[in-house]
């Protein structure tokens, strides 16, 4: 392949990935998805963009000039040929987001961003597990209730070191979480180093459809009303909502909010759930590299605004949990009750 070919093909697939996939913070923990990939920035954008900030277009070819030979090498000497333009381009991309060290950001491809879509809208199939895949192992940060993950003994912050056998050392996160999934009703074999363990162990998990309502609650027999979000998907607001009217209608002396295991979810979600619960004030601030910011401000009519509440985290909740219980917790409207969080 000629190298101003390579060049335009690259340039192609970067406009594609750019458009239809989103830069999130996390990829499948440290959920803070918007609800659909409209929001990216076209490639234009990140090309004016870098020329403002950079100089001219000269110096930009001055900058890329060690990539583009690299490039070259790698179609021309690179033993192991053709080579997957779309394979090199999206591990370019993460690599210079890994140069950030900040393992919180990361790149989707329209197929991850899909999946996760999938996810947060409560039906899959696999092994019921919200995973972080943004280290060296594929990381559970929560087996979801009732899932083949919790049924087979998966537990938090186990690490997947191998998949049917497979070493994964080395491999991508997003790699290893396809092996992981499968159509329900087959079977995996994850080999698991835990902490505290001296050695792996193998975990058969026969995968399942996972359906489940993000919001279970109940009347605790104390007379304080309690409600667990498990994610922050596309129906928890009007569950959560339901939730609120049936337990106040009990006349509840407190309410409960349980974000334990909760791995996160939609932004837009965190700010409609904690506007259930505050109605003045910012939910939370987005701070961008030029210097702006995005205020999230709660929203009114919210159904719980005034009777009395904790809410329970642990080491499972993460992003989109964070967000409302540090929201809850800067107004004083709710005391935090467990440990550190994910983040």
């Amino acid at each position: 392949m000629s190298s101003r070919l390579a060049r335009n093909l690259l340039i192609g697939l970067v406009a594609g990935i750019l458009l239809l996939g989103s830069f999130s913070g996390g990829v499948l923990v440290g959920w803070t998805l918007p609800k659909s990939a409209g929001s990216s920035t076209p490639l234009a954008t990140i090309e004016q963009s870098a020329t403002q900030v950079t100089g001219t277009s000269e110096d930009l070819a001055t900058t890329f000039k060690p990539f583009w030979e690299t490039w070259d090498l790698v179609h021309s000497m690179y033993v192991d040929q053709p080579v997957d333009d779309l394979t090199l381009m999206r591990g370019a991309i993460n690599g210079m987001l890994q140069s950030l060290g900040d393992p919180h950001t990361s790149y989707m491809t329209p197929q991850e961003y899909t999946d996760a879509n999938t996810t947060l809208e409560g039906e899959y199939e696999g092994i019921g597990a919200i995973v972080d895949i943004t280290g060296d192992y594929l990381k559970i940060v929560s087996p979801m209730p009732n899932s083949p993950a919790e049924k087979a003994g998966i537990k938090t912050g186990d690490l997947i070191i191998a998949v049917d056998g497979q070493d994964m050392t080395g491999v991508d996160g997003e790699l290893v979480l396809q092996k992981v999934k499968g159509p329900a009703g087959t079977q995996v074999v994850l080999t698991i180093k835990r902490e505290g363990t001296e050695n792996s162990f193998d975990v058969t998990v026969t995968r399942a459809k996972i359906t489940q309502s993000s919001v279970t609650y109940r009347m605790l027999d104390s007379g304080v009303a309690y409600i667990a979000l498990s994610t922050f998907g596309d129906k928890t607001t009007q569950d959560l909502k339901a939730a609120l009217k049936d337990l106040l209608a009990q006349e509840p002396k407190g309410l409960i909010l349980d974000l334990r295991y909760n791995g996160g979810g939609y932004l837009e979600t965190a700010v409609e759930v904690t506007s259930q619960f505050i109605d003045t004030g910012n939910v939370l601030i987005e701070a961008y590299g030029d210097g702006t910011q995005k205020e999230y401000k709660a929203q009114k009519g919210g159904l719980a605004l005034d009777i009395p509440m904790v809410v329970l985290v642990n080491e499972g909740s993460a992003s989109a949990s964070e967000i409302t219980a540090g929201a809850l917790q800067d107004s004083g409207r709710a005391k935090l009750v467990g440990v550190t969080t994910y983040g």
